[in-house]
């Protein structure tokens, strides 16, 4: 898309009105230069950022004026003629420069570069890795991002909405929830996986094309929220195809500790971000660690996968069950840390804000 379509979009992200030339000479504006393509993030830091000008090599990519008279010299030295208006402070977007990102988990540097086609790969490059999250699971922040990229790349040419994505991603989930129950756990991971690499295209594919809507989100981590435990249910009933049925009431104690320890695992984090405004996974370096291997759909996806290599599949359900207690352990433990933590009046901030 154009860097006006692109820039029209974010504005509507963040509830900015968008328009060629300021409409209300009184109102505080921002000035964006459309030689430039610029991560989201940034568009709503400069409108906190009062009197100040955003520079990439010295030439203004962001202004946010505050001054009405001043609009039509800042508009007119943004288009290259004339020189910079007094009453702006300068801003430079260098190697030093970042921004915490709260909903993406992360510091790093909103990328701004000139668009030129000499540069429209590497700037859908950074904007692809710009909206993907900076603390989550070792699979999706290690194995996914290259595959994705390309089927991200792919959707977004051919015109695919995220919910479509979402929707072959579902079709896939309920497919291996099915596979999995009859004992195909070759083909059930095959499904698995397509649905794992869809469910991190959907979201990349949102942010990058700015195409995210509510109902999406809901869609998306609907599913991503209640699968889970369907297929760690399917699982074990597909263990009797391999003459390796769980006892019934072993059976029941392994789905009591997956299912009842992910629910539990679940509630710890939404009381962290009520008591603390901030995700449990990001509160220290420790927790952003444990993040990658945190007993969620992915880890426990990589101890089956070796579980069935060994053709004990059973043994990689206990596995799951018990590594889902000891992750929970781990939580609670640190909820608790954190609770005497602020009792004694230190604050509880993440590591990643400075």
């Amino acid at each position: 898309m154009s860097v006006r379509e692109r820039t029209r979009r974010i504005a509507g992200k963040a509830g900015l009105a968008f328009a060629e030339a300021p409409a209300d000479a009184a109102t505080p504006v921002l000035l964006v230069n459309a030689a430039f393509a610029f991560d989201p993030p940034l568009l709503g830091w400069m409108t906190r950022q009062a009197g100040t000008v955003l520079k990439k090599d010295g030439i203004p990519a962001i202004a946010h004026v505050t001054d009405a008279a001043a609009v039509p010299a800042a508009i007119a030295w943004m288009a290259g003629q004339g020189g910079q208006p007094p009453g702006l402070t300068e801003i430079v977007h260098d190697a030093g420069f970042t921004l915490y990102n709260d909903q993406l988990r992360k510091r790093e540097q909103p990328f701004l570069e000139p668009l030129t086609p000499a540069t429209v790969r590497t700037i859908e490059r950074r904007s692809y890795y710009a909206a993907y999250k900076g603390v989550t699971d070792i699979l999706t922040k290690y194995l996914w991002p290259e595959w994705a990229l390309v089927l991200t790349r792919i959707a977004a040419r051919i015109g695919m909405t995220p919910n479509m994505v979402t929707g072959i991603g579902a079709i896939l989930c309920v497919a291996a929830f099915f596979l999995f129950a009859d004992g195909h756990y070759w083909a059930g991971m095959g499904a698995g996986l397509g649905f794992m690499v869809l469910d991190t295209v959907d979201g990349k594919l949102a942010r990058c094309t700015i195409t995210s809507s509510r109902w999406g989100n809901v869609f998306d981590h609907g599913i991503d929220l209640v699968h889970p435990p369907f297929w760690w249910w399917a699982w074990g009933a597909g263990l009797g195809t391999w003459g390796l049925g769980l006892p019934p009431e072993r059976f029941l104690w392994v789905m009591i500790a997956i299912v009842g320890g992910y629910v539990v695992q679940r509630l710890i984090e939404g009381t962290f971000i009520r008591s603390y405004g901030i995700h449990i996974h990001v509160w220290e370096r420790t927790d952003s660690r444990f993040r990658l291997i945190t007993a969620r759909r992915n880890p426990n996806m990589v101890i089956l996968l070796a579980s069935v290599i060994a053709g004990r599949p059973d043994l990689g359900l206990v596995g799951v069950a018990w590594w889902t207690m000891l992750s929970l352990l781990f939580h609670a433990v640190r909820l608790a840390q954190a609770m005497v933590r602020k009792a004694g009046g230190r604050p509880i901030t993440s590591w990643l804000v400075e």
